[in-house]
């Protein structure tokens, strides 16, 4: 039986921490950032995560 390919789209979006949590983006920090408020931009470059629920399906995506 061969090995399982993983789904590279998500090895590219999604980083799995040491803690077994999984690091997400953000959307809409790409370009015209000037129409955002400064709050808004700022609260973009926290790190986010992923819920428990979508960590496990992303984890067999990509082991």
């Amino acid at each position: 039986m061969p090995k399982m390919k993983s789904v590279k789209g998500a090895v590219k979006r999604f980083k799995v921490k040491k803690s077994g949590k999984v690091k997400r983006g953000t959307a809409f920090r790409s370009h015209i950032l000037t129409k955002q408020d400064a709050g808004t931009r700022r609260k973009q470059n926290t790190p986010k995560y992923l819920t428990n629920t979508d960590a496990k399906a992303v984890k067999e995506m990509i082991a």
